[in-house]
């Protein structure tokens, strides 16, 4: 099997995968793209937002156990991840509030996608679509490429440069969700697309590299219960976004939880509670305020509730709060400690008592009825948990020394966050630009 040499080889044509390329051939470096599934973009096309803390202090207050020097980067280079995505050519909007702390930007992320591929063809690069990366060659400690696998079983060896893996994560992957997120993991739903299967955590592991703590978490939101996904869309449309108005009740029919502290957070206390599943309840002011409003400015708005009940969801209005002692017993919950729960929470909210669980933003009680009932369960994104990199984007040894050859960036990292988030495009779009950077100052120096 002949040799082939190239500046930089990708593994993974996501977010994070094509900005390094469409960067890379534009700094002058050859290129070749390798993706294992038909088409490009990976979860990237179901986004529509980069968004992060806008500042140090807000970064460190909302992911105070993130690696220091990644968080610290994300935020310090994410005007110029922007200024990148108009650069080529790309409608921008101004910069508006996410989930109340950060701020961020909406742009076509698919018209972005396929904007990095036409670059990095039209600079001379190479996409290598419905291939396998069997492993990374490896002298004298340092990664100098990988051998290829294509869907009709011609292998190619490709010698690089820097290589870089941008696979999406393991999410699809049940077996490193259960061993690297929670034993439980493997009933979540997914909510990204199928191929990202722990492909750049495999060959970066084998290779020697460190990887982030098993308790970090994952980036998810909470979904109806017994709902799959149809469709893309069905991402967005059934994330239950307003949870953090509601209130949460485990099995034992009580709340475990401050949720008012975000969907994507509370999806990950409710993976740890029994049978990984919960009652959300709201009253008539949150469907009216949150349930059928947009969750971001600009953002088409989707009657979360109504869907739920069209798809077959476990899902009901009850007139008031006594009627809430009438849920189905087949749910599982019993119906009068779920109603005892609300009332005692609205007695303690409207009398401004201390609440256990707290709620840090809306302790406003629900007394407004209807209340509205969907039974929910936590979907998974992708996990924290992954390989260390530094600040250039470097694959870290157990001894935090860099493995030559070798970067990483997008979902396949770890450390960046921990049981925290602000934005999973945002850190594919500035690791992606540093990993093509760091490639192209390899080059000028070899």
């Amino acid at each position: 099997m002949g040799a082939e040499d190239v500046g930089l080889l990708i593994i993974g044509a996501g977010m994070a995968g094509l900005t390094a390329g469409a960067r890379a051939v534009r700094n002058g470096l050859s290129v070749v793209v390798v993706e294992i599934s038909g088409d490009v973009g990976g979860s990237a096309r179901f986004a529509g937002y980069a968004w992060t803390a806008p500042s140090h202090d807000v970064m460190d207050q909302h992911n105070p156990n993130g690696d220091v020097a990644l968080r610290r980067a994300l935020v310090d280079r994410f005007a110029d991840g922007i200024s990148w995505i108009r650069s080529v050519g790309m409608e921008v909007k101004d910069a508006q509030p996410i989930l109340g702390f950060g701020r961020g930007h909406q742009f076509d992320t698919n018209h972005y996608v396929d904007t990095c591929r036409r670059l990095i063809l039209e600079g001379g690069g190479e996409l290598l679509l419905e291939t396998d990366t069997e492993h990374l060659l490896v002298e004298d400690g340092a990664v100098v490429g990988a051998d290829l696998r294509s869907a009709d079983g011609t292998r190619r060896r490709i010698r690089a440069g820097a290589t870089l893996l941008a696979t999406g994560g393991f999410q699809g992957s049940l077996s490193l969700r259960t061993a690297r997120v929670h034993p439980d993991a493997d009933r979540m739903p997914l909510r990204s697309n199928p191929h990202s299967q722990g492909g750049g955590y495999r060959l970066a592991t084998g290779a020697g590299a460190a990887t982030g703590l098993d308790d970090a978490g994952f980036y998810g939101h909470l979904i109806p219960s017994g709902i799959p996904f149809a469709d893309p869309v069905d991402f967005v449309d059934m994330s239950l976004y307003y949870s953090e108005h509601a209130l949460l009740l485990n099995l034992n029919n009580e709340r475990f939880t401050d949720e008012t502290l975000g969907d994507h957070l509370t999806a990950m206390a409710l993976l740890e509670q029994r049978e990984s599943r919960g009652l959300l309840i709201a009253d008539a002011r949150v469907f009216r305020d949150w349930i059928v409003g947009s969750y971001v400015e600009g953002a088409v708005a989707v009657d979360k509730f109504a869907l739920a009940c069209k798809r077959g969801g476990r899902a009901g209005v009850a007139e008031d709060l006594d009627e809430l002692a009438w849920l189905p017993e087949e749910w599982g919950y019993r119906g009068n400690a779920v109603r005892d729960t609300v009332k005692r929470y609205n007695e303690q909210a409207a009398a401004g008592l201390h609440l256990t669980p707290g709620r840090k933003l809306d302790r406003l009680p629900l007394e407004e009825p209807p209340y509205y009932v969907i039974e929910t369960v936590p979907a998974i994104t992708f996990p924290f948990h992954g390989v260390r990199i530094d600040g250039q984007a470097r694959v870290l040894r157990e001894d935090g020394q860099p493995i030559g050859g070798l970067l990483a960036a997008g979902s396949d990292t770890g450390g960046l966050w921990h049981r925290a988030y602000a934005g999973g495009i945002a850190s594919a779009l500035v690791f992606g630009l540093t990993a093509a950077d760091t490639a192209t100052r390899t080059a000028r120096h070899t």
